[in-house]
């Protein structure tokens, strides 16, 4: 039986991330700009390339951001994590995390520490595990139940985001194009650059960008129900609320290429409901 060891989710790197990405979320639906920038500008500054926390945070993703590996794929992947984690400036993680801790406090509040994240237990067991003051033990057994869930299956949601290149990238343009459209619209296009430019930074931009757009696009199918042409219509009336519960769940899901080509083609639908 493994013994119960503290977890401070303050102290871990990878929770503070995902929590202020989380209220920035929630800043965007309220449309809060202030709160929004104060968000932006925290995760900018402590979360920049380069940044000691923004290190320790990659290795965090390289784990919890990993499946469908081989075991002994998975086992190196650990080894090496655990390696450059070992090497990162313990004092500076920590000069950090106070600094940003206390600026959390003072320009949002404390209850960001209480925004719930999915994947936390995941984010959890990565904490125990790179930390090097948890009984050899608890680490090992804990190292050998994130191997298994490394070499599952992606997850329900769809599993996390993998990068793209370039030709993957035209590959699911034109896959869109020849199935839903002969022509991407504006909109859709920048929602697509984003999508790609999201591997190469901190997907921050992605992140604000789509809850936006998701926003415009609840307001105009939202309003189209009040077309008589629609409110009279069953079918389309029931097809108009379906859409928005889709895009409702959005706010508590990851960022997959099923939700974007989902979004790409309510894209085109409120095109046309403008029309």
């Amino acid at each position: 039986m493994l013994t119960k060891t503290r977890h401070n989710k303050k102290r871990n790197t990878a929770f503070l991330y995902e929590a202020l990405v989380r209220e920035l979320t929630r800043s965007i639906v309220a449309k809060d700009e202030k709160r929004k920038g104060a968000v932006v500008s925290l995760v900018r500054e402590h979360f920049a390339p380069g940044s000691v926390l923004r290190k320790e945070l990659d290795l965090y993703r390289a784990l919890y951001e990993t499946r469908d590996l081989e075991p002994h794929v998975c086992e190196k992947l650990v080894s090496e994590v655990k390696k450059a984690h070992s090497m990162l400036d313990k004092k500076a993680v920590f000069e950090e995390q106070t600094a940003l801790i206390n600026k959390i406090n003072h320009m949002l509040s404390k209850k960001i520490f209480a925004n719930f994240i999915p994947n936390y237990k995941d984010l959890a067991t990565i904490s125990q595990i790179l930390n090097p003051d948890v009984p050899v033990k608890h680490r090992v057994l804990l190292e050998s139940t994130l191997v298994s869930s490394l070499s599952s299956a992606s997850s329900k949601e769809g599993g996390a985001l993998a990068p793209m290149d370039n030709l993957v990238y035209k590959t699911f343009v034109k896959k869109f194009n020849d199935q839903y459209s002969g022509k991407l619209l504006s909109e859709q296009s920048e929602l697509l650059g984003r999508y790609i430019a999201s591997f190469h930074d901190d997907g921050v931009e992605l992140k604000v960008f789509l809850n936006e757009e998701i926003s415009r696009l609840k307001n105009i199918i939202s309003k189209s129900t009040d077309d008589e042409e629609i409110s009279q219509n069953p079918i389309l009336l029931e097809n108009a609320k379906r859409v928005l519960s889709l895009m409702e769940g959005y706010r508590e899901q990851n960022i997959t290429s099923q939700m974007i080509e989902q979004v790409l083609k309510i894209q085109s639908l409120a095109r046309e409901m403008q029309n």
